[in-house]
């Protein structure tokens, strides 16, 4: 059963990844959240003793800078691939992991999404 806290953090990081174009939400049979777009997951949220986490494509780069903040993690079994991940994230981890959820977004989407992304957004 999820707790009020774990719902809270799910609903903020569902409103996030569902507001990005084509975004989709995928549950599956252990009750991990995965947001994919075209096919291509982004963000996995889950719970566990230790309470949620949340888990995103990154890059190299930004996977070793995160790594040496206190509350950031490799995530287990895909971390090799870039992914990283946070456990119970307090509120004032939001902006900054709104940021990492589009950056994560922007590694999966396709190119013509990220194009039409960046002409929105002047990148």
């Amino acid at each position: 059963m999820k707790s009020q806290n774990t719902e809270a953090m799910l609903e903020i990081a569902r409103n996030i990844c569902l507001a990005l174009p084509e975004a989709v939400v995928h549950i599956d049979g252990f009750g991990h959240n995965t947001f994919k777009i075209r096919g291509k997951s982004f963000v996995i949220s889950g719970e566990s003793e230790e309470g949620f986490s949340l888990s995103f494509k990154s890059d190299r780069e930004t996977q070793e800078l995160l790594l040496q903040k206190e509350n950031f993690f490799k995530t287990p079994y895909i971390g090799h691939h870039g992914w990283v991940s946070i456990q119970n994230p307090d509120r004032g981890d939001w902006d900054e992991l709104t940021y990492l959820i589009k950056e994560a977004y922007l590694r999966a989407a396709p190119k013509r999404l990220v194009k039409k992304w960046n002409e929105l957004h002047k990148k």
